[in-house]
């Protein structure tokens, strides 16, 4: 085994993907890997709670203060090579990162997103949308994915997907609360420790997952 990777979680708001990753941590289902910070775009988020109640580092870098993307990419990109990541995970971070950051971390990003992709993704489509246009569609099944972050809104190489039965009478809280719990929680930190154990091998936008 390499040594072990430093994990760097991005967040925004209330963390329940974060604390997936922390509960898989804590039953030592993340191999090779440790989340040794966390770093919130948002000085409210309930996420830095969830990590400092798990003795995990925390750090602030708070959208408001930075005119544009570009100027609060470069000063994320400076707080994560600070950090040593190895890999950064994208947990419910709801700024869009300039192509300096995804280039710089190239295919060391990973983020979930409550669908089946290509089903209900790209720009616009994230939290209850995602869920209200897959019920407006009328699917029988949606999902979640985990995914490699390239330059084109939820666009990179798909690592894992796992589906969820819509039922009759779903609201989009409730399909939503069904796909996080069913699917989110379960394939997020089984990427990550994919990644961490470097099992993960990306050819022509495609990934293996090598056998053990």
């Amino acid at each position: 085994m390499n040594k072990m990777k430093n994990i760097i979680v991005l967040v925004s708001g209330g963390g329940t993907n974060l604390q997936a990753l922390i509960d898989a941590q804590e039953r030592g289902e993340i191999q090779n890997g440790k989340i040794t910070c966390v770093i919130s775009s948002n000085p409210e988020a309930y996420a830095l709670k969830r990590a400092e109640m798990h003795q995990i580092k925390t750090k602030i870098l708070s959208r408001k203060e930075f005119p544009n993307n570009f100027s609060y990419t470069q000063a994320l990109l400076k707080v994560l090579q600070e950090e040593k990541a190895d890999l950064i995970v994208l947990a419910g971070f709801m700024i869009i990162l300039d192509k300096i950051l995804i280039q710089a971390y190239e295919n060391q990003i990973i983020n979930v997103h409550p669908s089946l992709i290509p089903a209900f993704c790209g720009d616009g489509f994230y939290g209850l949308h995602v869920h209200e246009k897959a019920l407006e569609k009328g699917v029988k099944l949606t999902g979640a994915t985990v995914h490699f972050v390239n330059e084109i809104c939820d666009g990179g190489a798909i690592i894992l997907q796992k589906a969820v039965e819509v039922k009759q009478g779903d609201t989009p809280e409730k399909l939503q609360k069904r796909v996080m719990e069913q699917a989110e929680w379960k394939i997020l930190p089984e990427a990550v420790s994919l990644f961490c154990a470097d099992r993960l091998v990306i050819q022509n936008q495609h990934v293996e997952i090598k056998a053990l």
